[in-house]
């Protein structure tokens, strides 16, 4: 039961920093807030490998790194995005 709370808040967590990250930058995630969630994911993960591990963290979630890599997912996501947009 414990694993299954510690996902929910866990996908609550990456929620968040994938929708700061959107409304921060200038580009939107493609795929609703599957994407968003998504880029919270993909930020919690790249962004402690990138700046390391500081900040407040909460189950597991280095909060500042996590929302620096999330802002790098959606930029660069965005970009590849208005690529695709151009060429079709």
């Amino acid at each position: 039961m414990t694993s299954v709370i510690t996902l929910i808040i866990s996908a609550m967590i990456a929620f968040v920093i994938g929708t700061v990250a959107e409304k921060v930058t200038p580009f939107t995630m493609p795929g609703g807030w599957a994407g968003v969630l998504l880029a919270g994911f993909i930020g919690a993960w790249v962004g402690p490998r990138l700046v390391g591990n500081w900040g407040p963290m909460v189950i597991g979630f280095s909060l500042v790194p996590a929302l620096i890599g999330a802002f790098i997912v959606v930029i660069i996501v965005g970009i590849i995005a208005k690529i695709i947009d151009k060429l079709v």
